[in-house]
């Protein structure tokens, strides 16, 4: 569907306006569908991106600001984020031994078998927004977004 239906409009929009649009409907879609993954999990986008760096930290403990670095929402209140995943067992926060002043998050158990049951949802529901598109469109698609950020 093209976006003037989608948003109702009978008046031409300029290309760049339309692009715009474009990039924040979809970005909203693809994040509608993933909380609907996530919700039965009791896990917002934001943790799930928490658990996920810290996974990737193979057992090594993070401190906030390497987490915030990170982060894909550069905007989340990664404490908060940490606190919530912590009152749900799935993450660790220890004071780092070096630095009274650093805490040391690491991932859980319970917190790695949470995304090993996320996997294949994850998995699945980000082939579904990139089956209509062949391996070159892929490469065109994220070269040109990245060329917007830049």
């Amino acid at each position: 569907m093209k976006i003037e239906e989608i948003i109702k409009t009978n008046s031409p929009l300029a290309l760049e306006k339309k692009t715009l649009l474009n990039i924040m409907y979809t970005q909203n879609v693809i994040s509608e569908k993933f909380n609907e993954i996530l919700k039965p999990f009791d896990l917002s986008i934001e943790q799930f991106n928490v658990l996920r760096i810290l996974r990737g930290q193979k057992g090594k403990p993070a401190n906030m600001c390497m987490i915030q670095e990170r982060m894909v929402a550069k905007t989340s209140n990664t404490t908060r984020l940490v606190d919530k995943l912590l009152l749900k067992g799935l993450v660790f926060r220890e004071v780092c031994p070096h630095n009274r002043r650093k805490m040391e998050i690491t991932i859980t158990e319970k917190g790695l078998e949470l995304l090993l049951q996320l996997d294949p949802l994850v998995d699945t529901h980000e082939f579904s927004f990139s089956k209509n598109l062949i391996v070159a469109e892929l490469e065109l698609l994220n070269e040109l977004l990245e060329k917007i950020r830049n």
